[in-house]
């Protein structure tokens, strides 16, 4: 289906370099809309014959807006449950305790028909994705100063404390840049057979470095996992409203995260995260970081061009030269 301004599904995976376009997000299940409504109304009464529209297509999850509210997300593929489970798990318990507006599942389905999966839905949060937003230098850190709020609190150790006691930790290493830039090479060189990317050499170096490195130093934190340029929420005047796509969320090294600052920001933005986030990071950290945003960024621009999404492979090329931007 074609761009919305809010996806609120796209989770890149730690698999190698797509060898043949879409392989990795083809769906073992899509539910259309008409599925979709039959599934919500059997369920759900309370909101039989509510309007359902399409609202979005990713990686792992396809998302309907049921009644203009409520968001359902039905896995496309066997891979993503258990962060369909883990949402439903932790997210209310997290949600209360973030300044930013999260999903929370309040409405959870279970397999029906011919739908061999749970799904859930929440109520719509506000706002756009920042690969999608257009904003100012004012917005963007606005922006910024709101996600770096949102990541101190979020990676508190005591929150760990609270609602971590089940969340797997880091199980895709992403939080390691030596497991992360030998992936990022590939995703890299993809691009570059298609025409998208040209090898530079800042880039180079710092993959070089994050292969002769290892994991941060330090006890891991709630992380959000897999949080790119998608799954921030921002309004026009760029206050972020709310993060999305809780999928991946696990304990991680503060890097895991804080590659948004790297590949989202740059510049006095990113000091104004960094600000707001009010904790160190570090020599090391900052390569995993920096590494990992590189890893994304390649990763979200291959799926960009393959599924026609022009803004989308913008937001992502520019991401790996921020990376590596100071």
């Amino acid at each position: 289906m074609p761009d919305r301004p809010r996806d609120n599904v796209t989770t890149v995976t730690s698999s190698g370099p797509e060898n043949e376009p879409g392989a990795e997000w083809e769906a073992e299940h899509d539910v259309g809309e008409a599925a979709a409504a039959a599934l919500v109304g059997e369920q759900f009464p309370h909101l039989r014959g509510a309007p359902v529209e399409p609202l979005a297509t990713g990686w792992d999850n396809t998302v309907h807006l049921v009644g203009g509210r409520l968001v359902f997300r039905f896995p496309r593929r066997a891979i993503a449950l258990p962060g369909i489970e883990r949402e439903i798990a932790v997210l209310p318990a997290l949600a209360p305790r973030l300044p930013l507006a999260l999903p929370v599942p309040a409405h959870v389905g279970r397999p029906g028909g011919s739908y061999p999966w749970p799904f859930w839905g929440a109520e719509l949060i506000p706002g756009q994705e920042l690969a999608e937003a257009r904003l100012s230098e004012a917005g963007r850190m606005r922006a910024a100063a709101g996600l770096g709020a949102f990541l101190r609190v979020l990676h508190d150790p005591g929150l760990a404390a609270e609602v971590g006691a089940d969340l797997p930790v880091d199980p895709m290493r992403r939080g390691d840049p030596g497991v992360r830039a030998p992936m990022a090479r590939e995703r890299l060189a993809v691009l570059d057979r298609r025409g998208l990317w040209t090898p530079d050499p800042a880039v180079e170096q710092l993959l070089a470095e994050g292969e002769k490195a290892g994991p941060p130093p330090g006890p891991a934190v709630v992380s959000h996992g897999d949080l790119h340029q998608r799954h921030l929420l921002v309004g026009p005047d760029g206050e972020a409203t709310g993060v999305i796509d809780w999928g991946d969320l696990c304990l991680a090294d503060p890097a895991v995260d804080l590659s948004l600052a790297y590949a989202g920001f740059s510049g006095a933005s990113r000091t104004a995260l960094l600000a707001a986030y009010g904790r160190p990071v570090g020599a090391e950290r900052e390569t995993a970081a920096r590494v990992l945003a590189v890893f994304l960024c390649a990763a979200l621009a291959g799926y960009a061009d393959s599924t026609g999404r022009t803004r989308l492979l913008a937001a992502s090329l520019s991401g790996i030269r921020r990376a590596v931007a100071p």
